[in-house]
């Protein structure tokens, strides 16, 4: 099993579209396959350091993972709305 996290932090400007980014996010739990598990969470915090918001998903593989990259669903609704209203985002992938 392969766990992919990301961590968006969003651009002051579009932190009223906080929500829509999440339900955008879990949009993908019907529309991608080969997405085991997903989940989605809003900071509450708000601290200096926070993150506006996290994406924990999970896949059977790392090359389920790559195609994951590449799914269109993924790259046409998702990424074209992360990509806009993201000021930076982290990531992390690791077999667990």
């Amino acid at each position: 099993m392969v766990k992919h996290i990301v961590c968006f932090k969003i651009k002051e400007e579009y932190k009223d579209r906080i929500e829509e980014a999440k339900n955008t996010l879990l949009s993908m739990e019907e529309n991608v396959p080969l997405l085991k598990k997903i989940i989605v969470g809003v900071d509450f915090l708000h601290s200096e350091r926070s993150y506006d918001l996290i994406l924990e998903t999970w896949f059977d593989s790392k090359e389920d993972l790559d195609l994951y990259q590449k799914d269109p669903y993924h790259v046409s609704v998702v990424k074209k709305l992360m990509h806009e209203i993201r000021e930076s985002s982290v990531a992390i992938d690791y077999y667990c």
